[in-house]
């Protein structure tokens, strides 16, 4: 990604930068980027460490390794609050991970028809640019606009508290 001056510097000032993209009737998809004033094999460290993503995520309850291996499998649990309702959800994934700079999240099953996540790790400045790029369309008939919503203003908020936490060690 080739950042103008001033998304560089927002992004060296803490700025989490949000791109939206099109995506099915009922789900959303978002890219995030971070700065994270860390080397990326501290950084790599931590978030493969995926008990600890309950403390990043502050809706996920529960991270659990199930399989570990060339593929890890991986079950989460996470609530969130609505307008109206409490939706909880579950998810079995499939983890792949590329050494020290990629890794991929995979549904296998639970609350969503689909998800699919990656996180991308690149050195940057005298720290790490970390870039997640989520697609999802929850079980629970909700309109993409909503989904697309909750994407946009709470994934910067949930990747400042994992920069926070990343960088408590």
């Amino acid at each position: 990604m080739v950042w103008s001056q001033e998304k560089q510097s927002l992004l060296m000032q803490g700025e989490i930068l949000v791109q939206p993209q099109p995506y099915t009737a009922w789900g959303g998809a978002v890219t995030a980027w971070m700065y994270v004033p860390l080397v990326r094999s501290h950084v790599w460290q931590q978030l493969t460490d995926y008990p600890r993503w309950v403390q990043y995520f502050p809706d996920v309850t529960k991270s659990e390794v199930l399989q570990r291996g060339e593929v890890k499998r991986l079950y989460q649990a996470a609530q969130k609050a609505f307008l109206f309702f409490t939706a909880q959800v579950e998810i079995y994934l499939n983890v792949a991970e590329e050494l020290g700079q990629k890794i991929q999240f995979r549904l296998e099953k639970g609350s969503f028809h689909d998800f699919n996540a990656n996180l991308e790790l690149k050195d940057y400045s005298s720290g790490t640019l970390l870039t997640y790029t989520v697609q999802a369309t929850p079980t629970i008939p909700i309109p993409s606009i909503f989904i697309q919503q909750a994407m946009n203003f709470e994934l910067p908020t949930n990747m400042r508290k994992m920069r926070q936490v990343l960088c408590k060690g």
